[in-house]
């Protein structure tokens, strides 16, 4: 059966109007928007299949291009299009964060953290540089690879700071193992960049590290 030809409100567009999108299952998300099905198949037994080939939701937004296209009902298009609203929802956590100061939104700064640094299959070490009443910057990848004592160059993260015109940085780098407790070489740069930075007055508020789905911040930790 057509979904035109379901009740209304069990229409994936007609509930999320009435209910909102949390109400939906995330097969109905996806037939949103996939917005059609194949023939023989409607948009939400598509998006159920996919889900199920896949693995869920996540794999499947985090597929690679050339995985992603190979699916039965999927394409170049459709990619580009799933790249761009994963693009606008990292755009709209910057922008909610950036509408105060940082620190008082230590939740929204998790998952900024996470729609940025999660979905990498190596490590990346990332800053986000603050000025002086903590607000947002800029947040910029640095660093790629094994991080640890010779990956991670003080004097590049100081270049950068002060450029910038930063009064204070955040650090932060993720654990693709998923597994974000801190190891002895994320302490020992850490403290490095602590001592680089105070020389030219710049604070490190905290250095995150983010798993899955775990972030650690060495703040609450008592590390810095």
């Amino acid at each position: 059966m057509a979904i035109t030809d379901w009740p209304a409100l069990e229409r994936p567009r007609e509930k999320l109007l009435a209910h909102g999108a949390s109400v939906l299952s995330d097969a109905e998300l996806l037939a949103i928007f996939l917005r059609t099905g194949i023939k023989g198949v409607s948009a939400v037994d598509l998006a159920r299949d996919l889900l199920k080939r896949f693995g869920g939701l996540r794999p499947l937004l985090e597929s690679s291009q050339d995985d992603f296209c190979e699916a039965l009902g999927l394409g170049p298009a459709k990619y580009a299009q799933l790249q761009a609203v994963l693009e606008m929802s990292r755009r709209h956590l910057m922008a909610s964060l950036q509408r105060g100061e940082l620190m008082e939104s230590p939740g929204a700064v998790r998952q900024y953290l996470v729609a940025q640094m999660r979905h990498h299959q190596q490590e990346v070490f990332a800053c986000l540089f603050l000025d002086n009443k903590h607000r947002i910057i800029r947040f910029e990848p640095l660093f790629f690879g094994t991080i640890d004592a010779a990956s991670v160059y003080p004097r590049e993260v100081v270049k950068k700071s002060l450029s910038v015109n930063a009064a204070a940085v955040i650090l932060a780098h993720n654990h693709p193992s998923g597994v974000a407790e801190p190891s002895l070489a994320d302490k020992q740069i850490t403290r490095r960049l602590i001592d680089a930075l105070m020389l030219v007055d710049i604070r490190v508020l905290d250095h995150m590290i983010v798993g899955d789905p775990e972030v650690v911040s060495f703040a609450e930790l008592g590390l810095l």
